[in-house]
């Protein structure tokens, strides 16, 4: 009998030392919190430090978070892309992050205080080096290659294909839709994310993929395999960030906080180049894998503030519509 009061007492203290964690609830996408994806690492290193119980929600992160509103589980939010960050801040549901951002490892000048960057890289086209001996070094040169089999993402459900959209749109301005007409014939199919496009190019189906520049360091680390390149182009790339964002009604704000701080720590950013495979915000280029200094990198990141890629994204997303449809 005294071993079943034992029992139940060392239970209920166990119950109650769960009960007074607290929770840090942060949405997430879903390759986020997946168990090759920076989540799990991100984690256990957070939780390592903060006596905590942090928790990733996974999903269609913006959607989901308009639909709640204020009345959002969310502490704070993290994988938007700067290209819905005006979407985001004119849902009022974010606070200032209070970060010193000056010294970020980052091509471009970072002055949001709302939305903090925790890893960039630039969008590019990836091809197998086996395969085509001299790629372009230009849109130009891309709009020229009549036998090549391109595959890309929707800008209306991808982040990369948005990123295109705009892309085209910076070097070719006016032309933007000519030069969609020229490319359509190229294009092999356009699928709905990430995912299914490169899984087709790696699977052999398409020459080239919509991709980042980042994205040959999976295949040099991961898999030894240096077959997989960035086609640089002259004219720059399009420059894409990922950030993390503070619910301004959180009832966390101390460990929100926290977790805010955390983003910019090199414990965190350490775990992106491997964990995401892209770069992170604010590490020291000394620090980073061996191997990322094997990737083509351009001379010229091309970039648009929310506001200017908010009043480009419909007419840009018109003219793409109306060359394929042709």
């Amino acid at each position: 009998m005294k071993y079943v009061l034992t029992s139940v007492a060392g239970l209920m203290f166990a119950t109650t030392a769960v009960a007074d964690t607290p929770v840090l609830t942060v949405y997430a996408p879903d390759y986020f919190g997946s168990e090759w994806g920076p989540g799990p690492a991100i984690e256990a290193a957070f939780e390592a430090e903060c006596a905590c119980d942090l928790e990733f929600v996974t999903g269609d992160v913006l959607p989901r978070l308009l639909l709640e509103g204020a009345r959002t589980d969310a502490d704070a939010v993290i994988g938007l892309n700067t290209d819905v960050t005006k979407k985001a801040r004119e849902s009022e549901l974010f606070g200032p992050h209070g970060l010193d951002t000056t010294d970020l490892t980052m091509p471009i000048e970072w002055t949001d205080d709302t939305f903090v960057p925790f890893n960039w890289s630039y969008v590019a086209f990836i091809y197998d080096n086996t395969k085509i001996d001299t790629p372009p070094t230009s849109f130009d040169a891309l709009l020229e290659m009549a036998d090549v089999k391109l595959v890309i993402q929707d800008p209306r459900s991808s982040a990369s294909g948005l990123a295109l959209l705009l892309w085209v749109k910076a070097v070719y301005g006016k032309e933007a839709g000519a030069a969609w007409e020229k490319m359509a014939p190229q294009i092999l199919t356009v699928t709905q994310g990430w995912s299914e496009a490169y899984g087709m190019f790696t699977d052999g189906e398409a020459d080239m993929v919509l991709s980042y520049t980042t994205s040959p360091a999976y295949h040099l680390i991961a898999e030894d395999d240096a077959t997989k390149s960035a086609a640089i182009f002259d004219e720059g790339h399009y420059f894409m960030a990922e950030v993390v964002g503070k619910i301004a009604t959180t009832d966390q704000p101390e460990l929100t906080d926290q977790f805010m701080a955390f983003i910019l720590s090199e414990a965190f950013q350490s775990i992106i180049p491997e964990g995401n495979w892209s770069f992170p915000a604010k590490l020291d280029a000394s620090r980073l894998p061996e191997k990322f200094g094997l990737l083509g990198m351009p001379e010229t990141a091309i970039f648009y503030d929310e506001n200017e890629a908010d009043a480009l994204r419909e007419p840009a997303l018109d003219e793409w519509l109306a060359a394929l449809s042709r």
